[in-house]
C-alpha cells in the first residue's frame, strides 16, 4: 500500500491532519470519516487497523483525516459543530486534489457523513456507512435511542478511566481478553484525545439529529450494522436503510462496534462490491511470501533471572515494539511465539527494514533479537501459513547471532541491484531441511 505522508489542510484557522493512502482504481476516491476520535499514526501501529486500511486503500485511494479536536489535528478547546467539520471534509478533500469522492463513516463519523453528502451533493458520489446513526438519544418516535442518564453515565465512565483502556469489552468484545490489544487501545485513547475532549465529544452526540436530511441524500447509499453492537442498536442502521431514498442494508453477525476487529472482510467485501461492482477474488490456497522470524536470544536464560511477573513486563514491552514496527513496514502478524514472532510481508525489502528496526530497538530493553528472513511459498490456512518456507525461515532464524538479520539465497536474489549489501555465511545444513543453504547477514 503506497501511503503519502501526513499533511495538513487549513480549515479556517484550524489545522487538520489528513493522509492519502493508495492509489486510484476501481472504487475511485474515498474519504474515509472517523468515528469519536482517531490518531493517523496510531492506527498504523495496529496491525489489525493497518490491514483494514491497506485493502481499503487496494481498491480505492482513501484520503483519511482526524477531526479537529483530535488525534493530530489541532485541539480547539470546544466541540466543533457539524457546519465546522463539514468544513474540514471540504478543505481535506481540496487539499488532497479530490473533486468527488465516494464517503465511508463510522460510528459518530455517520452523522457528519450523511449531513455532507445532503449539503454538497455534488461532491459525494456513493455513502458506505457502519455501525452509525443519524439520532442518539431515545424519542417517542425513536424508541430504540440511548436514555440520556446512560449516555452522560457512559461518558462520565469514559473521563474517568480514559487511557487505561477503559470501555474495551464494549467497544471490541472479541478483543477484551487480548492484553496486546488492550495496551494499543490505551495508548490510542492516550493520543486521540483528552479525557475531557473524549467525554465531550459523547454527551456532543446527544445534540446530533440528522434524520431531516435524509431523504434529501440522492447519493446511492451501503449502510453496514453488526446485529449485536454493544454500542449502537442495530435498529439505528434499520432507520437509516428504512429513510435513505436509494440505500442497501446489510447485517452481519457479530458484536463489535469497531469496524476493524471481528470479521472485517465480510465488511470490506460489501464495500468493495459496493464500489466497484465487483468483490476481490477469494484467496489462494498458496501464496508467495517473505516469511520473517524473531526470536529473544537467551530468553529461558532471562527468565530465570527476573522472575515471572518481571520477565512478563519485559515480555509485554517486546511484543509492543515487534507490533509497532510490523505495523510501521506493513508486516502481517502471523503469530506470536511466546518469545518471538512470526510475520508475512509481500517483499523482502520492507521484511529487513522490519529486523533491523526490531533489532536497533531491542537493546533498549536489555533484551537483543534475532531475525530470519526466507522468501518462498506458503500454504494459507486461515490467518496461519504453512508449507517448506516457514520452517526454512524458523531455521535460519535459528542460525543468526545475537542482534543479526540472516537471510537466505532466494531473499538475496531477489534484491539483486538494491541498495542493501549482504555478507555471506556460507552453506549450513538446516535442521529438519532437505540439502544445503547458503546463508547471507544483513550488512
Amino acid at each position: 500500500m503506497d501511503a503519502a505522508p501526513i499533511a495538513y489542510a487549513k480549515s479556517g484557522d484550524v489545522h487538520v491532519a489528513y493522509q492519502v493512502l493508495g492509489g486510484r482504481s476501481g472504487g475511485g476516491d474515498l474519504v474515509f470519516v472517523p468515528g469519536f476520535v482517531s490518531h493517523l499514526e496510531c492506527a498504523a501501529e495496529e496491525p489489525s487497523l493497518a490491514r483494514f486500511l491497506r485493502r481499503l486503500a487496494s481498491f480505492a485511494r482513501v484520503t483519511a483525516f482526524d477531526k479537529r479536536g483530535t488525534g493530530l489535528s489541532d485541539r480547539t478547546g470546544r466541540l466543533p459543530s457539524l457546519e465546522e467539520r463539514m468544513d474540514d471534509i471540504r478543505a481535506v478533500m481540496d487539499a488532497a486534489g479530490v473533486e468527488q469522492a465516494a464517503l465511508f463513516g463510522v460510528s459518530e463519523g455517520g452523522p457528519l457523513t450523511l449531513l455532507f453528502a445532503a449539503t454538497y451533493p455534488e461532491r459525494v458520489r456513493a455513502l458506505a456507512l457502519y455501525g452509525t446513526w443519524a439520532r442518539v438519544l431515545e424519542a417517542p418516535d425513536y424508541p430504540w435511542g440511548v436514555g440520556p442518564g446512560l449516555l452522560h453515565e457512559f461518558a462520565a465512565g469514559l473521563e474517568e478511566g480514559w487511557g487505561t483502556g477503559i470501555a474495551l469489552a464494549a467497544f471490541a468484545p472479541s478483543r477484551a481478553e487480548d492484553a496486546r490489544f488492550l495496551q494499543w487501545w490505551a495508548r490510542f485513547q492516550r493520543l486521540s484525545a483528552s479525557p475531557a475532549d473524549a467525554r465531550a465529544v459523547i454527551e456532543g452526540a446527544a445534540e446530533i439529529d440528522v434524520r431531516h436530511a435524509l431523504p434529501t441524500v440522492t447519493a446511492p447509499a451501503l449502510v453496514l450494522h453488526r446485529t449485536g453492537d454493544r454500542l449502537f442498536s442495530v435498529e439505528g442502521g434499520r432507520y437509516l436503510a428504512e429513510h435513505l431514498p436509494n440505500c442497501r442494508f446489510v447485517e452481519h453477525e457479530g458484536s463489535d462496534h469497531l469496524f476493524w476487529t471481528e470479521g472485517q472482510d465480510e465488511l470490506l467485501d460489501e464495500v468493495e462490491e459496493f464500489l466497484t461492482g465487483a468483490r476481490a477474488a477469494p484467496d489462494p490456497d498458496r501464496v508467495l511470501a517473505t516469511i520473517l522470524v524473531t526470536d529473544i536470544v537467551g530468553s529461558t536464560r532471562r527468565a530465570a533471572e527476573l522472575g515471572d511477573a518481571a520477565w512478563r513486563r519485559l515480555l509485554d514491552s517486546h511484543d509492543a515494539l515487534v507490533r509497532q514496527e510490523l505495523g510501521r513496514y506493513l508486516g502481517r502478524e502471523v503469530k506470536a511465539t511466546g518469545d518471538g514472532f512470526v510475520a508475512r510481508f509481500d517483499g523482502p525489502l520492507r521484511a529487513i527494514r522490519c529486523a533491523q528496526a526490531i533489532a536497533a530497538g531491542a537493546p533498549a530493553l536489555g533484551l537483543d533479537v534475532r531475525s530470519g528472513l526466507h522468501t518462498g511459498e506458503c500454504e494459507l490456512r486461515g490467518d496461519d501459513l504453512g508449507g517448506l518456507a516457514m520452517h526454512v525461515a524458523a531455521r535460519v532464524a535459528a542460525e543468526a547471532g545475537p542482534g543479526e538479520v540472516l537471510v537466505s539465497r532466494t531473499v538475496t536474489d531477489l534484491l539483486a541491484g538494491s541498495e542493501v549489501a549482504f555478507d555471506d555465511r556460507g552453506e549450513r545444513e538446516l535442521k529438519g531441511v532437505p540439502g544445503s543453504w547458503r546463508l547471507f547477514a544483513v550488512g
